[in-house]
């Protein structure tokens, strides 16, 4: 069965309110599929509201990384995460989100973008 944001058919007390209408495909909500740091990139497409296309990030091996001082972007590889705040075990299953901390082919980097919306991994270098 599919998640929906439709209105409840439930009244406060319990009671069953009815059928109002048939779900719409615009409610149901999207499955979140964990980007992982892996061998190849790997990619898919969604449809949105509106007949769009949001591309997904389902793995990732490259990045766009952004160095400070050099004022400069250059494209790294992805080694593993290192540290994620959003949920310890994350960084053990190399599971990229928004903050985390990763290894790169030049050094530590945090993720400034989100990967599973954008379809791309932007990074920061930390400076040390």
């Amino acid at each position: 069965m599919s998640k929906s944001t439709a209105p409840s058919l439930k009244k406060l007390g319990g009671g069953f309110k009815g059928k109002r209408r048939d779900k719409r495909k615009s409610e149901t909500i999207a499955t979140t599929i964990p980007v992982q740091v892996g061998d190849n990139d790997k990619r898919g497409s969604v449809r949105t509201l509106g007949g769009n296309k949001k591309i997904r990030l389902l793995r990732v091996k490259t990045g766009n990384l952004f160095d400070p001082l050099k004022k400069e972007f250059s494209k790294v590889t992805l080694i593993r995460v290192i540290e994620n705040k959003s949920n310890r075990s994350y960084a053990r299953r190399n599971i990229v989100t928004k903050g985390c901390v990763i290894e790169t082919s030049s050094g530590n980097a945090m993720v400034v973008n989100r990967p599973g919306q954008s379809g791309q991994v932007s990074l920061i270098k930390l400076e040390k």
